[in-house]
C-alpha cells in the first residue's frame, strides 16, 4: 500500500493510476486508521485531507476517460459498508498534501515505479 507523491499522478500508468484509486477507497472506507507501515502518516492527518488526495487522483481518471463512481467525490462517503461521516470539517490544504511527500519521497516513488520498469520524468 502507497500513497504515490502527488507530483507523479498525472504521469502514473494506467495500472498505478487505478490501483492507486483503489488504495484511497480502502483507506477512506474501513481502511481508515488500519495500521499499515507505509501509509500510517495519513492516519496523523484528517480523513479530508485524503478525500483531497483523492480528488486528484479521480480528475486525472476522468482526462484520461475512466468512468468514477460519484459517490466518491463526496467528501463524506466511506463506500458501501462503512459509515459515512457526518458533514466531514473542509479544511484548507496546501501543497503537497501531507508533508512527508517531500523532495526525499518523491525520490522514494520515483526509484519504487524505476524497480517496476517504470520509467517517470518529473519537471520541476
Amino acid at each position: 500500500m502507497r500513497l504515490w507523491h502527488e507530483k507523479l499522478i498525472h504521469l502514473l500508468p494506467k495500472n498505478q493510476l487505478l490501483g492507486q484509486h483503489r488504495e484511497c477507497c480502502a483507506l477512506r472506507g474501513n481502511g481508515w486508521k488500519k495500521k499499515h507501515k507505509t501509509v500510517d502518516y495519513v492516519f496523523t492527518y484528517s480523513p479530508y485531507h485524503l478525500f483531497i488526495y483523492h480528488v486528484l487522483v479521480m480528475e486525472e481518471m476522468e482526462k484520461r476517460g475512466y468512468n468514477v463512481s460519484a459517490e466518491w467525490k463526496d467528501k463524506n462517503y466511506r463506500g458501501k459498508t462503512a459509515e459515512k461521516y457526518d458533514n466531514l470539517k473542509e479544511e484548507i490544504i496546501g501543497s503537497p498534501i501531507y508533508k512527508e511527500h517531500n523532495i526525499e519521497y518523491l525520490a522514494d516513488c520515483i526509484e519504487n515505479l524505476r524497480d517496476k520498469g517504470i520509467h517517470l520524468v518529473v519537471e520541476e
